[in-house]
């Protein structure tokens, strides 16, 4: 993000959304971040402004949305999801504020066993979601759903769906970089700095792709 932003973030709090808030007032850039519980969002820190809700309340979006020249949403509630699409729901509210604010970039994080829009998985990936990922079904057809209104009814948006394999956090692994191949399973931290770079990629947008690990050329 070579220019100064206003950056909304979702799911702020979470593992991913506090490496990401972080890397980007680190990097001169301002956040708002949406918080049920605005505590858990850490210490007040330049450029920092949180607001307390949640996608699940009545959210005055346009509020919410102005002066803000981005939107990260890295949302993600696995025991709501298995049976209602909370981020879908959200998402269809979202856009339309986003439209009538005039704030264009768009980045949603899913996973990488979230099909991407009127495709299938690789058969190694479908595998994977249905038996040692089954439990976390819902939240991939939430994101799938997500995925198609995007591609099907949100074109005049710059979007971009980052479908991360997530792993656990620590030290960095490396640069991740956009892949439709296997995917690299990602810290927190790595994912947060490659969704950071994605929202300046004007080659990812309207794109669901994976991500994986930059290989060494020497290695």
């Amino acid at each position: 993000m070579p220019q100064q932003r206003t950056v909304l973030v979702l799911g702020a709090t979470g593992q991913t959304g506090r490496h990401l808030t972080s890397l980007a007032l680190e990097a001169g850039h301002r956040v708002r971040a949406l918080a049920r519980t605005p505590a858990k969002a850490g210490p007040s820190r330049p450029g920092l402004e949180v607001r307390r809700g949640s996608i699940t309340d009545e959210l005055d979006l346009d509020g919410l949305l102005d002066g803000v020249d981005a939107v990260v949403s890295l949302l993600g509630d696995v025991q709501a999801q298995r049976t209602r699409q909370v981020n879908t729901g959200f998402v269809r509210r979202l856009v339309p504020a986003m439209r009538r604010t005039g704030v264009r970039r768009f980045l949603y994080q899913a996973g990488a066993l979230s099909a991407p829009p009127h495709q299938r998985l690789s058969p190694v990936l479908w595998a994977i979601r249905n038996t040692v990922a089954r439990s976390y079904d819902g939240q991939h057809r939430d994101n799938e759903a997500v995925m198609r209104y995007l591609a099907d009814e949100a074109m005049d948006l710059e979007w971009t769906v980052h479908r991360a394999g997530i792993g656990s956090d620590g030290p960095s692994k490396g640069v991740l970089e956009r892949t439709q191949g296997t995917p690299g399973i990602g810290t927190f931290g790595d994912c947060a700095a490659y969704d950071l770079r994605l929202l300046d990629d004007a080659d990812a947008v309207h794109t669901c792709d994976l991500s994986a690990y930059r290989k060494n050329p020497l290695g």
